[in-house]
């Protein structure tokens, strides 16, 4: 059984949902990605969603786009990204970590490349926004060969028929993008991610994680009454941006890494009650 497929059997006989957190790797300097990991999964995550920095990066909103122009800075690259996680896996075995980007850097490693160092990394899941099923013939089954489960997106646009085709491909669980838009956006109804929820469950069996929208312990709470896992991103890189503009890097990270250890606690702590 993969991380990722036994994290989500754990939590749901515990009657629990799965905290994903997401952080742009080598955000706001290479330092601070290993130690925050540590201190998010002590902080309740269940799930730890790894950004790849990437300089087009379509599908994200302003906070994480300036993530991406600071990690870029020091040169993080997806090589970088997956020394970071084997590096996490020399103390934590038991934490699924999926990490997130675009297709470029991916097809310039290789995919079998790629998804052999992913595997011998530490690595669950990938998920590559710019990257249709119907166009990964022979990147899904590199992946499958080294035991990655390929995550894939749903949007409130998605039709019922796209979805199976989607879902047919996916594994680890399929993450559902609350709002229209990119990441940061402020709107989310939670009635009409419970109705799309209704519609997804009778396409697949996979655990649903909803992500985009969600600012703080209130919304975590609700999108955790109707669907198995919360993702939390631009929240989170607020705290980063803050910091690194205010702060030097020693003191940057020690406050950030706090923050969002404390953004964390009280989403674990509302999910739960």
């Amino acid at each position: 059984m993969s991380r990722i497929k036994g994290c989500f059997a754990q939590l749901k006989e515990n009657n629990k949902k799965a905290l994903i957190p997401y952080v742009a790797t080598g955000d706001p300097n290479p330092e601070i990605t290993l130690d925050l990991m540590h201190a998010m999964v002590e902080s309740g995550a269940d799930i730890i969603e790894l950004g790849v920095p990437f300089s087009d990066p379509m599908a994200d909103g302003p906070v994480i786009q300036k993530a991406s122009e600071r990690a870029l800075i020091y040169g993080t690259s997806l090589t970088d990204v997956l020394a970071i996680v084997k590096s996490f896996r020399t103390t934590n075995n038991e934490t699924p970590v999926v990490i997130m980007g675009y297709l470029n850097p991916i097809e310039v490693m290789g995919y079998e490349t790629f998804a052999k160092t992913a595997g011998e990394s530490g690595v669950d899941g990938v998920l590559t926004v710019d990257i249709p099923p119907e166009e990964a013939d022979t990147y899904i089954p590199a992946l499958r060969k080294y035991d990655l489960d390929p995550i894939f997106l749903l949007s409130p646009t998605t039709t019922k028929e796209r979805m199976q085709i989607i879902c047919q491909h996916a594994s680890g669980f399929v993450y559902y993008v609350s709002v229209k838009g990119v990441t940061g956006t402020s709107a989310l109804n939670t009635d009409g991610v419970a109705k799309r929820l209704e519609v997804i469950k009778e396409v697949t069996d996979l655990p649903v994680g909803v992500g985009f929208g969600i600012k703080n312990a209130g919304t975590a709470a609700a999108v955790g009454q109707v669907a198995e896992a919360v993702v939390v991103g631009s929240a989170l890189v607020n705290l980063v941006e803050k910091n690194a503009h205010s702060l030097s890097n020693e003191e940057g990270n020690k406050k950030t890494i706090k923050e969002i250890s404390q953004v964390l606690s009280s989403m674990r702590s509302a999910m739960d009650a």
